[in-house]
């Protein structure tokens, strides 16, 4: 039996990235598929909020994906997904607040709000979250390297794949399109979806299409 098991959700982004730090780190894992419309009884036992992902390590449970990673990595120090330094940390945990604040909800609301004017505004507050993750984030942090601090894949990375995955999903129900138009994003996206972890669990632009067409009732276009 494994020492960690995740409570996941096949379509969950949140749940991607914890699925990601576990491969990434070689922890062995067992996997338990929760039907996000039909949960299990007794899951608000593990995960009281009732959402995915949830993981146990012996008899201690952990929620939410940002802090599920942090635990992870501490708990399993090599390799390592955080820089090394205070400062560096420091900056690490700004850009995963960054996607769970800002860039997250932005996507949410490009795809879910039904109004068109509602959605161009958010496609335009999500135009603006690329260009500072390009500038700000990328610009100012890889280097020559691929990724968020240069040659070493982080925990930031693994935080904004599963939208970048997902990127379909706005491109065909919203018309936006803006991803290509970043060069260190479009590194950045080539570089994670050649890794093994990535590759281990990906899932095609046909498959999120199908699953995320209840989420956009209004085939509307946001531009961008």
């Amino acid at each position: 039996m494994a020492e960690i098991t995740i409570y996941s959700a096949v379509v969950c982004p949140f749940a991607h990235r914890s699925r990601l730090v576990l491969l990434e780190k070689g922890i062995d894992f067992d996997l338990v598929e929760i039907d996000l419309q039909n949960k299990p009884e007794g899951f608000s036992e593990i995960s009281p909020y009732g959402k995915v992902p949830a993981i146990k390590h012996g008899s201690e449970r952990v929620w939410e994906s940002a802090i599920i990673n942090e635990y992870l990595d501490e708990v399993f120090p090599e390799p390592s997904l955080l820089p090394k330094s205070p400062i560096g940390k420091a900056q690490a945990r700004i850009w995963i607040d960054f996607a769970n604040t800002r860039f997250v909800p932005a996507y949410s609301n490009v795809l879910r709000n039904p109004d068109p004017q509602k959605q161009k505004e958010a496609a335009q507050e999500l135009y603006n979250h690329l260009q500072f993750i390009e500038n700000e984030g990328l610009g100012k942090l890889s280097g020559e390297g691929p990724y968020w601090f240069g040659e070493s894949i982080s925990l930031v990375d693994l935080t904004f794949y599963p939208w970048f995955e997902r990127w379909p999903v706005i491109k065909h129900y919203r018309g936006f399109n803006s991803l290509s138009e970043f060069p260190r994003i479009h590194q950045l996206k080539k570089a994670l979806k050649e890794r093994e972890s990535v590759k281990a669990i990906a899932n095609s632009k046909e498959f999120y299409l199908e699953r995320y067409a209840r989420f956009a009732p209004v085939a509307a276009t946001a531009g961008k």
